[in-house]
């Protein structure tokens, strides 16, 4: 029986209240009196210091080396223990991680992975230093804690699994497992055991895989007719802004701006009148404008007065679940959303529920595993639809468990066996695809939404109405997709697609023939294919193949990469780099195109038979039409697709770059060889071709089947102050100017008085060269911010150079530094944790601007290294001299640099400043931003002066 609870009560060690802000609540819920923590100190850890708290009360900050000395002594209660780890320059050493027991406690919820994170999640008071900071640690674990005890609103098979996952994770050794059972057992159900009985529950045993089998809980979907196609009523602009207006709400600030918006891209949603010639319209929405509530309005009318489905498609996964909260407005009821709105990613996104169970079945062989594969457990029954990359899996729970125990359970191989599969009837993916085919919006991504045109939709028809948000990006995406890397990287995974696991202990990677069999059973000359493309594969790189290609290359795959390897080597004028090099193809260093023939006749070889195959799997949808089930249907489709991908797409296209060495690249490509290195190791080596204009599969592919297209962003258009030639190069780069009829041009001018609200300033005295000086540069200009700076480089070197002077310093004065590169934490979690604190400041290559959506003071002042100019490599060189020379380069730093400033104001009440550390800054560049700001060129202590008093004024 559960002991009654005491009265309520505050922590009375004497560290807690020490630099609180806020006030503790009389009303927070008191920990049960029966639980307790481990013996063990609360520990947190800063970049110049450490706090600890004992037990007993005692709160003190040491030195790092200290700190480092104690966390070897005796585990620590801590939180993000990778962090924690890498500031003390420790290895792994065991820890009690509070993220662990959230992660348990609180399945598929967010919190920031940091104590003040921890302490918001629980509505407790948040603290204002690292001392009260480790005095809160005691009181997190002890709510977190009560929270099992209490299992309000949990039923009883609910109660049983939670108790049976948490007992196998204690008997595998999890440093929680005492503690969450001794709270558990208060609630548990009737029949259950007692805690005496966990010792007996070994990792390794059947009943352990049994505490973790969630995926018996789990509800199944069902099939439903296919839906009919859809109308083509038009959508009238008055229409639309009438529903903008629903969707505002009634006492709404007007904003004409925004209603322009909605009715201009109306033209989006008119019937085609030629097949080919979908109504295109590009639409620049100045940041402010509310483009995205801007659209949702007419595509949502559509999507209604037709029975249609739009698909919206973003970039970075900040926007497809704003976008998705957007929504709210339009479906409050969230019965109603989940059936009108789907967030559709591609497969290895999601949690493969096999690949689950097939790792819980390995835990005779790995019962280190226990501990990580219970956090997923208790994920895969929470979730909403098993989205590991955005969704509500915490992005730093992998930080914490390991890749290869969370992202790795995706399908990341093509290896899915559909209707074969188990737990098919309750796949996260299935059922999602199966919700896409009904909604009225699909919020999807742009490689998605590519890769399905190019080889088939697993919807059965593509789509005929598309919303491509952040549009300036359609050409980056457009280029990775339709893109042939002949690689050591993606050789392997064809091996592994078709071989499967070829090691002992490794099950979980199932291969061709495991995943087709059963529908070629019978048929000889579909067999007799499937065993020739085993055959072939021999000739594809094998596991550790980075260290034989500089040794003894094994096989035709690795001999060709491994001269691939030489040439880079022989003529990068950077050899020394620690990061990626290149060189062109031609001319080849000696035996590299026999290399190069050989394996284009290895890869034919393999091709073939892939091609029966697919062939034999048509004709048994053609011969067997009546008799076929729906489910063995959709997986033989599945695999056509998948073999197409593969033996039609991937491997034709390698053997074309192979069969054309020695040759000039066919003008439409450009083709170079390269060295992927990270911090001076191989990571991959290959042949690698791209269009030199992606935008024409993109046409080819995507526009010319569709009705209606709308791209929209706030950075179409760069500014060079001939506003026709940057309407040409937008269409160039949405791909408009393939398609017979011209794009539909709209632009809303943003709201926003920038000329009030910003201060633009580009600093003279700074040598750009001397990373000691632009890291001092970066300090006085947050310390003048007093925060809140979002600075970005354009080399991952700098950066990490920068953040090792800086981080120490504005430590010392109460500031949190933030960088991608450095910090274990996916860039997502960076971002969630700049957006939080107001005052913490976050540094990043350039590339991660457009993920930064923060409003506010948490973003206040922008600093760019230097002008971000496009990396001087091959690719770039070919469209350099293809677009326009030095008027290509200059649109595409003004598009970056529009882009950057742009995340500075995203309200009508922000302020902000933007700082670029480079003398050498050309005015051409100027119409980067917007009219009226006045760039001013001034020394480092000026541009401090003025972002100090420009900022505390506000």
């Amino acid at each position: 029986m559960k002991p009654p609870p005491r009265p309520s009560i505050l922590p009375t060690h004497p560290g807690f209240p020490h630099g609180m802000t806020g006030s503790i609540s009389s009303t927070l819920p008191p920990p049960h009196s029966a639980l307790r923590l481990p013996d063990a100190p609360a520990l947190v850890v800063g970049h110049a210091q450490a706090a600890i708290a004992s037990p007993e009360g005692e709160v003190r900050l040491v030195d790092l080396p200290k700190a480092a000395a104690l966390l070897r002594e005796r585990p620590a209660i801590l939180v993000h223990a990778p962090v924690t780890l890498r500031r003390l320059g420790l290895e792994a050493l065991p820890a009690f991680d509070l993220l662990e027991l959230f992660a348990f406690v609180r399945p598929a919820r967010f919190c920031l992975p940091t104590p003040r994170g921890l302490a918001r999640a629980l509505d407790l008071p948040v603290p204002a230093d690292l001392e009260s900071e480790a005095g809160l640690l005691f009181r997190i674990a002890l709510e977190l804690l009560a929270e099992l005890e209490e299992a309000s609103g949990l039923r009883p098979p609910q109660l049983r699994r939670r108790r049976s996952i948490a007992a196998a994770m204690a008997a595998g050794g999890w440093r929680w497992g005492p503690a969450a059972m001794e709270a558990i057992e208060g609630v548990s159900p009737g029949g259950v055991s007692s805690p005496g009985d966990v010792a007996s529950i070994h990792p390794a045993s059947a009943r352990a895989q049994s505490a973790l089998a969630v995926w018996e809980d789990l509800p199944e979907w069902s099939e439903h007719a296919p839906e009919p196609p859809p109308g083509h009523l038009p959508v009238e602009p008055n229409e639309a802004r009438q529903r903008l207006a629903q969707l505002l709400g009634e006492g709404a600030e007007a904003r004409p701006q925004q209603a322009d918006y909605a009715s201009a891209v109306t033209a989006a949603f008119a019937p085609r009148e030629r097949q080919g010639e979908p109504r295109f319209v590009l639409a620049e929405a100045g940041t402010g404008v509310g483009k995205t509530l801007g659209y949702i309005a007419p595509a949502s009318l559509w999507a209604e007065k037709n029975d249609g489905t739009v698909w919206i498609s973003t970039y970075t996964r900040n926007l497809q679940h704003q976008i998705d909260g957007e929504l709210d407005r339009l479906y409050p009821d969230p019965a109603e959303k989940a059936l009108k709105v789907v967030v559709r990613k591609g497969r290895e996104n999601y949690l493969c529920l096999l690949n689950l169970e097939e790792a819980v079945r390995g835990l005779p062989t790995r019962p280190q595993d226990i501990v990580s594969l219970g956090l997923m457990a208790r994920f895969a029954e929470a979730t909403r639809d098993g989205d590991l990359v955005g969704g509500d899996f915490p992005g730093w729970l992998s930080d914490l468990i390991g890749r290869g125990r969370s992202l790795g359970l995706a399908d990341r191989r093509g290896e899915c066996v559909y209707s074969a599969c188990p737990h098919y009837h309750r796949c996260y993916i299935e059922r999602s695809i199966r919700r896409a085919r009904r909604a009225d919006i699909v919020i999807a991504n742009h490689a998605l939404v590519m890769i399905q045109a190019a080889i088939g939709p697993e919807e059965r028809s593509l789509p005929l109405r598309y919303v491509f948000d952040e549009g300036h990006h359609l050409f980056d995406a457009a280029d990775g997709t339709f893109a042939s890397h002949l690689s050591g990287f993606e050789t392997a995974e064809l091996r592994r697609w078709i071989l499967g696991a070829e090691g002992r202990g490794r099950s979980r990677a199932r291969g061709l023939k495991r995943r087709i069999e059963d529908l070629v059973a019978g048929d000889n000359e579909a067999l007799e294919a499937l065993e020739a493309a085993l055959e072939a594969a021999s000739s594809l790189p094998g596991e550790g193949w980075h260290q034989r290609l500089a040794e003894k290359p094994r096989g035709a795959t690795e001999a060709f990469l491994a001269k691939v390897r030489q040439q880079v080597y022989a003529r990068d004028p950077d050899a020394t780099n620690p990061y990626s090099l290149e060189t062109d193809v031609l001319p080849m260093v000696e035996g590299l195109q026999e290399a190069g023939a050989t394996l284009a006749r290895a890869l034919g070889t393999l091709e073939l038979p892939l091609k029966t195959l697919m062939a034999r799997l048509a004709a048994r949808l053609d011969e067997e039409a009546e008799g076929l089930d729906t489910a063995t249907r959709l997986r033989i489709e599945a695999m056509i697709r998948a073999l197409k991908r593969r033996g039609t797409m991937e491997t034709a296209g390698w053997r074309q770059m192979l069969e054309g060495l020695g040759s000039p690249c066919p003008p439409e490509f450009v083709e170079w060889f390269g060295v992927e290195r990270i911090d001076g190791r191989d990571l991959d080596v290959g042949m690698y071709r791209h269009w030199l204009d992606p935008m024409v599969p993109f046409a080819q592919a995507v526009a010319e089947p569709a009705q209606g297209l709308l791209v929209t962003s706030a950075t179409l258009t760069d500014g060079s102050g001939d506003i026709e030639a940057d309407w040409r190069a937008a269409e160039a780069r949405s791909g408009a100017v393939h398609l017979p009829m011209p794009a539909i041009r709209a632009r809303v001018p943003s709201p926003f008085d920038y000329a009030n609200q910003t201060r633009l300033f580009v600093v003279t005295d700074v040598r750009k060269d001397d990373l000691g000086l632009v890291a001092s540069a970066y300090r006085e200009l947050i310390l003048a911010a007093g925060g809140g700076a979002l600075g970005l480089f354009t080399a991952i070197q700098r950066l990490r150079e920068v953040y090792r002077r800086l981080a120490p310093a504005l430590e010392r004065q109460g500031l949190q530094l933030l960088a991608q590169h450095v910090d274990p934490l996916d860039t997502a979690t960076l971002v969630d944790i700049f957006r939080a604190e107001e005052n913490a400041s976050l540094l990043g290559t350039d590339a991660v601007r457009d993920g930064v959506d923060v409003p506010g003071r948490s973003l206040r002042l922008v600093v760019f290294d230097r002008v971000p100019w496009a990396r001087p490599d091959i690719l770039h060189r070919a469209r350099r001299k293809a677009m326009g020379g030095k008027d290509y380069d200059d649109r595409l730093v003004r598009l970056r640099l529009k882009q950057a400033f742009g995340r500075l104001i995203r309200r009508a009440d922000d302020h902000g400043v933007f700082v670029l550390l480079d003398p050498m800054m050309p005015s051409r560049l100027k119409g980067a931003f917007p009219e009226g700001v006045e760039l001013k060129r001034v020394g480092l202590a000026e541009a401090v002066a003025e972002t100090r008093g420009f900022l505390s004024l506000r």
